[in-house]
């Protein structure tokens, strides 16, 4: 059964900050999936998680420090390419690592990902996985058991598999992401990819990571965090991203409780991504 999703299309004055904080509060919402417009964003729920008073708890709707309008809309499940060729732009990290779409030029750069994302949130673009990106650039994953949690279009596990990981497992809630994480493995060599739908719960009972890679948000992330530590290496590595600055020290406390060393943290517009080691 093709599953139904509600489209909401927000006009945002000034698009920044206030895209990123409309993000951040959907997600928490239940949304799964976004598309960043030049005047806001594309928001997409699937309708069976979906009730009419979904926007109530949106704070940011409310502050009269921006003036947002939305329209909604059901759809089908349908080929999201011609709207990210609109919007999605080439980006490299590091002036190292490129992530573009099939119709972009070639980057002469070490690590090259091809990504056709589809409704996936994951290209780079966004500052969380940005930073994830970094920090993927500057640690050492060869011949490491990797897991990618909330992979989006599994550019996160790409480059790791690129950098050198031997055993990727890649996970996500949403079945979309789910089927571009598959393509866009295998047109980036990395068919070895173990992509898998659903959240904590499919994690392998035998798992042992030496790496957990976690781009979701706060409310998930502390939900599911003894779950993640329980299947982390002694001197695994655990990257955290998908929260705010203010949320930091919770999201540490968390992470300290169970065992775990805060080691340093990348900002960028008030979004973090932090590494902690077991």
């Amino acid at each position: 059964m093709v599953p139904i999703y509600i489209e909401y299309t927000f006009k945002v004055e000034p698009v920044q900050p206030a895209t990123e904080i409309l993000i951040a509060e959907l997600g928490y919402a239940g949304f799964e999936s976004f598309v960043e417009t030049e005047d806001g964003v594309q928001a997409y729920i699937q309708q069976t998680d979906w009730n009419k008073d979904i926007l109530d708890d949106i704070n940011i709707l409310q502050s009269p420090a921006f003036q947002i309008t939305f329209q909604q809309k059901e759809i089908e499940q349908v080929n999201w390419n011609a709207e990210w060729e609109k919007n999605f732009k080439p980006i490299v990290v590091a002036e190292t690592c490129a992530v573009r779409a099939p119709f972009h030029e070639p980057y002469n750069v070490p690590y090259e990902i091809v990504i056709e994302p589809k409704m996936s949130f994951g290209t780079g673009h966004h500052e969380t996985t940005f930073m994830m990106l970094q920090h993927l650039l500057e640690t050492d994953c060869k011949d490491k058991k990797v897991l990618d949690m909330g992979c989006g279009t599994a550019v996160l596990a790409i480059l790791a598999g690129m950098r050198g990981a031997t055993e990727i497992d890649a996970i996500d809630i949403d079945t979309w992401c789910v089927e571009n994480s598959e393509e866009n493995a295998l047109r980036n060599d990395q068919g070895s990819i173990n992509v898998m739908l659903g959240g904590a719960e499919v994690i392998p009972n035998d798992a042992a990571y030496d790496m957990i890679i976690a781009n979701i948000n706060r409310n998930i992330l502390l939900q599911d965090m003894a779950t993640y530590v329980n299947n982390l290496t002694k001197g695994g590595v655990l990257f955290l991203s998908g929260f705010y600055k203010e949320d930091l020290p919770i999201i540490t406390e968390s992470c300290n409780n169970l065992g775990l060393k805060f080691v340093q943290n990348k900002e960028k517009n008030d979004w973090i991504a932090a590494k902690f080691v077991n």
